[in-house]
């Protein structure tokens, strides 16, 4: 193997399991617990908002530790933390300390997930590091389908406690070591830029695209929360919501062998365009009736996948290699407390106004998410584009 697949491979899996057991766990979990514990599934949810503002707070200091310490250690550090949190979750007495235990998991998260995973192959591989980053979530596009059966399995034969204790021994027995070991532990010099500023005379620029990730994310998590709700708006029955939310996976991850194949011809900020335009026409189709609904999902499904892409890529290709780990530390932040409180604030409107002004909102905001990217390529066009 050549030494980036040595690197790709091993960070891939860790990926799929650390999207698996924390962002996609309560989908399977959240029911099971509250049958068993008697907690109200809102505050079982809530517990999930929690851990991604925790994941917000401690972004920026993961990526100054990338800098100073490696990505390895970091990514190692956010498995143990992940480990931590699951058992916290599985040993849980009563609510408080359920909720205490995601503010540890959300930590590990923010030092663990894609913004960790990306800053780690900034550092490595500097300016080459857009294709291993595009390899990267192809890995990652499969955790809810090897994670989803895989919890549903566990908690049917075990219980809920016990597949968090499982998921926690993968991350602390396997991905720890594994990190540690088959990693580079490359650090970079001196001390890092605790500011987070970006190069002179690109600051309105990340400005831009702090906000184009706010947007962006906060669309994310509104249509992974609530996308059966919206669906079943439409008319569609349960079992068909289900069956057609499926097709974003699938759409995901074909989006993004795309970029795999083609992405090397054109500059990053145009997989960003094709993104917001994907997921900005597959929303307002939905939205408007479009009659193929499926159609509307695979074109959001698309969008989504090389979404996750052009998080890493565009800052890398609009800032440079130096400052690519501060930069994904302060996008991160600004991204994770989007996704914590964007599904809330969906949840209010479909309970105050229904699902047709929750989708018109939601399509509102993909047309405001497009207009920020077509700006920001407006801005950048100097840069080879």
């Amino acid at each position: 193997m050549s030494s980036k697949t040595r690197v790709i491979v091993p960070l891939g899996l860790h990926q799929i399991f650390a999207w698996g057991s924390s962002y996609y766990l309560l989908t399977v979990l959240a029911a099971p617990i509250a049958r068993d514990t008697g907690w109200s599934l809102a505050w079982i949810t809530a517990g999930f908002s929690i851990g991604l503002i925790s994941s917000s707070l401690i972004s920026p200091s993961a990526a100054r530790a990338i800098v100073r310490f490696g990505g390895a250690r970091v990514l190692a550090f956010g498995s143990a933390l992940l480990s931590l949190g699951l058992a916290g979750l599985a040993f849980a007495p009563s609510l408080p300390f359920y909720i205490l235990s995601w503010t540890v998991f959300g930590a590990g998260m923010g030092c663990a997930l894609y913004d960790a995973a990306f800053s780690t192959l900034g550092q490595l591989y500097g300016a080459e590091a857009r294709r291993p980053i595009t390899t990267l979530t192809l890995f990652g596009g499969f955790a809810s389908t090897v994670c989803w059966p895989l919890s549903a399995y566990l908690v049917e034969t075990f219980g809920w406690r016990e597949t968090c204790l499982f998921y926690a021994a993968i991350h602390l027995f396997v991905s720890v070591p594994v990190l540690l070991l088959l990693l580079p532990r490359k650090t970079g010099n001196g001390k890092p830029d605790t500011k987070a500023k970006a190069p002179e005379g690109h600051r309105r620029n990340l400005l831009l695209l702090t906000l184009i990730f706010v947007t962006g994310s906060a669309i994310f998590s509104i249509m992974s929360i609530h996308l059966i709700t919206l669906l079943q708006s439409l008319g569609l029955a349960l079992a068909a919501s289900v069956a057609l939310g499926t097709l974003v996976g699938p759409s995901q991850v074909g989006a993004r062998v795309v970029e795999i194949v083609l992405g090397s011809r054109y500059h990053p900020v145009w997989t960003l365009v094709t993104s917001a335009t994907l997921i900005c026409c597959g929303i307002i189709l939905l939205t408007f009736g479009f009659p193929i609904t499926a159609a509307c999902l695979v074109l959001y499904g698309a969008g989504n996948g090389i979404w996750s892409i052009s998080r890493g890529t565009v800052p890398l290709a609009l800032f440079g290699a130096e400052d690519f780990p501060a930069i994904m530390g302060r996008l991160a932040k600004a991204a994770f407390l989007a996704q914590a409180v964007a599904p809330f604030a969906a949840a209010q409107i479909i309970q105050l106004s229904g699902e047709q002004s929750a989708l018109a909102a939601i399509a509102a905001l993909s047309v405001l998410n497009l207009g920020l990217v077509l700006l920001l390529r407006v801005r950048s066009r100097g840069q080879a584009l």
